[in-house]
């Protein structure tokens, strides 16, 4: 689905990401951890063409996308959920949903109907404005307006990021619906690592912009001692 090989980047001249090499199957989710500032949010805004690409590879179903427009990647299927969620204040709910739709040839086609049954809230707050939503309800708006362009491989930055815990177990139950019964690929970046680790398939660490330990997020959970050196905190 996703492979990033020797992959360095970063902006202008600086370079964040140093050698970045890792792939992510069709069907599975990948945690980036690390604590702040190693690159996390360079890694994604990298895959998207947000940055300098100083070298190395990406190739997303089969394609190499290293030199394609941000627009173009999406096209091919990136979504992306931004760790400043970004919603349109001014717009209603469902107005920031649609002005997201893409059309899909596919069948696994997401509609205002099939996002509001994932987030009944979003149903609730269809005529509410942008500007009107909970911290959870953004999230979940932002997660929904992703989906909306149909995406094969979504890409979310911090999506727990300050959450309440009862909202954060709702959008990890909606994150789950749509691993397990939707098949959707999923690379997260996130800094609380234990829910991330028990949500992923798999993990990569990176520190100083170089990944530093790759593993089954069920090893690193099973390690808390190697988890708390690697990333700080083991949360």
């Amino acid at each position: 689905m996703l492979t990033c090989d020797d992959l360095s980047a970063g902006y202008g001249a600086t370079i964040v990401l140093d050698h970045v090499s890792f792939t992510v199957e069709p069907g599975t989710t990948l945690a980036v951890l690390g604590r702040n500032g190693v690159g996390k949010t360079t890694l994604l805004a990298t895959i998207l063409g947000h940055t300098t690409r100083h070298g190395g590879t990406i190739t997303f179903s089969n394609q190499s996308i290293g030199e394609l427009k941000p627009f173009r990647r999406a096209r091919l299927g990136l979504g992306f959920v931004p760790q400043e969620r970004e919603i349109f204040p001014s717009l209603t709910v469902e107005e920031n949903l649609t002005v997201a739709a893409r059309p899909t040839n596919g069948t696994n086609v997401w509609t205002l109907e099939r996002v509001y049954a994932l987030f009944p809230n979003l149903a609730e707050r269809r005529r509410g404005m942008g500007n009107q939503l909970s911290g959870g309800e953004q999230q979940m708006l932002a997660i929904a307006r992703a989906l909306m362009g149909n995406p094969s491989l979504l890409l979310l930055d911090e999506p727990l990021e300050g959450l309440a815990p009862v909202i954060v177990d709702r959008l990890l139950e909606a994150l789950n619906h749509l691993r397990s019964e939707a098949g959707m690929t999923m690379l997260l970046t996130e800094q609380q690592a234990r829910l991330a680790l028990e949500f992923s398939d798999h993990a990569i660490i990176l520190d100083r912009g170089r990944v530093v330990h790759a593993a089954g997020a069920a090893a690193l959970l099973a390690d808390p001692e190697r988890l708390s050196a690697l990333v700080g905190v083991a949360r």
